[in-house]
């Protein structure tokens, strides 16, 4: 099975039809309510449901998901069925196998109970229509470029007695997002090196985005958070209270960082813990929302954010 641990959970859709081809006489014995083995437009929803809800047990590379809904709706005409199933979760993978699974067992159910009254039936397809939610969803279509800087706060890092491991986490995933990295610094966890270099980033570098790591913790050298409440002009608690939730997910040492995201200028500047394992997590619970705040900040709204998704 595909690893999708370091996915986040969204709400997600999709729409899947299946058309079987029938003859006229045999959509009029089933509006007459005249097949020997009952009504099978509701068999066959039944049968829908129960499969989308089933698919793990029948595809074997899907992942058990937590369904939210499902919808099966038939539209008879003169000469076919179309069923439409559709799927909803929220949940860290897409639910598309789940509303392919529920029509294609939907409309084998009506083909089993009606095979003995017309055998001239043809499944014509089954095919997805629609799905949302997905990772795709939350990139920003068509936005300006993001200019960023990596600011590393560790006083054996700036000494050269510990390898940079953060810095660079944070370099690879911001290059692999498509950001630019102008610069990774490395200070020691100074409150007036912290504040100078912060205060650079987004006054004199105009920066779009400051990812520091270091200095969330509880140690008596870790002062990053008290040193935002000189730099940052707005806080933005959700990205902190997301970073925090999606660690306590892996481990409740999460809990301890105090990381902070705020707005100075046109900058926005975010602390991440420094651990490198705390910095992947951290990156893979923010990194959409992040993209989404720039043309937010440009004064856009949520819809120009999104826009040609």
């Amino acid at each position: 099975m595909f690893d999708i641990s370091a996915k986040t959970r969204t709400a997600r859709v999709a729409t899947a039809r299946a058309v079987l081809a029938v003859a006229p006489d045999t959509i009029r014995l089933i509006n007459e309510r005249r097949v020997p083995k009952g009504d099978p437009l509701e068999v066959a929803r039944v049968a829908a449901v129960q499969a989308a809800k089933n698919t793990h047990q029948i595809i074997p590379f899907c992942h058990p998901v937590p369904i939210d809904h499902v919808a099966a709706a038939f539209v008879p005409a003169d000469d076919r069925i179309e069923l439409t199933v559709t799927v909803k979760a929220t949940y860290k993978t897409g639910v598309e196998m789940e509303a392919l699974t529920g029509a294609s067992v939907g409309v084998l159910t009506l083909y089993d109970m009606l095979k003995m009254l017309d055998d001239s039936m043809t499944i014509r397809e089954v095919r997805l229509l629609e799905k949302r939610g997905g990772k795709s969803d939350f990139r920003t279509a068509g936005a300006r470029k993001i200019r960023a800087v990596a600011v590393v706060m560790s006083d054996s890092v700036s000494a050269g007695s510990r390898d940079d491991a953060s810095g660079r986490l944070i370099a690879d995933r911001l290059r692999a997002e498509g950001i630019e990295l102008l610069d990774c610094l490395v200070i020691p966890d100074d409150d007036d090196a912290i504040e100078q270099t912060l205060v650079r980033c987004a006054d004199e570098l105009r920066v779009d985005l400051v990812m520091t790591t270091g200095g969330t913790g509880l140690g008596p050298r870790d002062r990053t958070p008290e040193v935002m409440d000189r730099v940052v002009q707005c806080d933005v608690p959700g990205i902190a209270e997301a970073m925090r939730a999606y660690g306590r997910d892996r481990t409740p040492f999460a809990v301890l960082s105090r990381g902070r995201a705020g707005i100075r200028g046109r900058t926005l500047i975010v602390n991440l813990p420094g651990s490198p394992r705390g910095v992947e997590e951290s990156l893979d619970a923010v990194l959409p929302a992040i993209r989404h705040a720039f043309p937010m900040m440009d004064g856009g709204g949520h819809d120009d954010a999104t826009a040609g998704r």
